[in-house]
């Protein structure tokens, strides 16, 4: 049996669903002088960090699949159009659910570019320098739902 924590600090680092329960109940009672405010603060600033860092994943991903369909178009596949129009979406619902970080993609682009490289050079085993060494695609083009780039036979 798991011993009750004494505080709701002690109760943050065991049992993080149980911390956020009692939090709202000590906050929805107005009983602040309770609330684990440290935790509060740590918990909101990761809320921000885990959009920016889940937008990011998904520029990457995006990005790989972009340079892997205009550069295998031999070997373009559903799957491969699926996973771009779920990667825009996503990043579409990201956009829409917290605006100010509308000028985030483009902020971040040389850096996922870089990694999204990476990554199609290792999917499509091409040599890195096949692919162009900036990112070809402007943000506006890269969000866009009609946008495929058009083959580039190797």
């Amino acid at each position: 049996m798991t011993p009750i924590p004494k505080s709701a600090a002690q109760l943050y680092e065991i049992d993080f669903v149980a911390w956020t329960e009692q939090t709202l109940q000590l906050i929805r009672a107005g009983q602040f002088e309770q609330v684990d405010w440290d935790a509060v603060i740590e918990e909101i600033e990761n809320l921000g960090r885990s959009d920016r860092r889940e937008l990011k994943s998904r520029l990457e991903v995006l990005l790989q699949h972009l340079l892997m369909w205009q550069y295998q178009s031999s070997l373009r596949s559903g799957s491969w159009q699926n996973t771009i129009n779920e990667q825009r979406n996503r990043i579409t619902d990201l956009l829409q659910e917290s605006p100010s970080l509308k000028s985030y993609p483009e902020e971040i682009l040389a850096q996922c570019y870089h990694r999204g490289l990476k990554a199609a050079s290792n999917e499509t085993e091409l040599p890195i320098d096949t692919f162009p060494v900036k990112c070809p695609y402007p943000i506006p083009q890269v969000l866009d739902a009609e946008f495929l780039p058009d083959a580039i036979d190797l």
